[in-house]
Formats: C-alpha cells, structure tokens, sequence
C-alpha cells in the first residue's frame, strides 16, 4: 500500500475516495526511562528510550490505519498528517494519531 502525506501520487489518478481513516496508538513511559532521558535532557544528549518509544508509536497508528483502509479496498492513503503528543500526569504517556484518505489508484 502506498503512504503519502501528499495529496497526489505521481504517474497515478485517483479512481475512487474511500474517505478518512485514522489510527491512534499512546504508550505509557517505564520510570526509568524517564529519569534516564532527564538526566541526558540536562547534558543535551538524545534519549534512545523516547526515540525508540516513539517510532513502536508511530508503527502501530500506521498499521491501524493501513487495516482500516484496506478494509475499505483501498491501495493508497494520500494526505496523511502525523501528530505527537504527550499526555497523562507530567507527560507520562506518549500518543501518535495519524489520518489520512483511503484510496484507489490506477
């Protein structure tokens, strides 16, 4: 399937609009992370824990939203938009949404 945050794909036509779909994920930090990735917060490091925490994010609203479209019989999601949030008490949980408009190319 392809994924783009464009709304037209090159040497394609869309054939038919399925509409919006969109998946969600939010994952909870482990303390220790947390007090890790402040610590390198202060040092101006990268915290590896965040990164690697937030692209497990970013894949499960991807595949939620690739299935959701495929369901539909679509090929394609055009126009997609990825948000970052944190959420809970002092940021303690992480949410990636990402929409999209399910498709067919040709």
């Amino acid at each position: 399937m392809i994924h783009t945050t464009t709304s037209v794909v090159d040497g394609h036509t869309i054939s038919r609009y399925h509409g919006v779909v969109t998946g969600e994920a939010i994952l909870g930090a482990n303390i220790f992370r947390d007090i890790f990735a402040s610590i390198r917060d202060i040092v101006g490091g990268r915290s590896a824990a965040y990164e690697k925490e937030l692209a497990k994010a970013r894949e499960i609203a991807q595949a939620e939203m690739t299935a959701k479209a495929q369901s539909m019989g679509a090929n394609a999601i055009v126009g997609i938009d990825i948000d970052y949030e944190t959420i809970g008490q002092g940021g303690s949980m992480m949410m990636v949404s990402m929409s999209g408009t399910a498709v067919n190319l040709s």
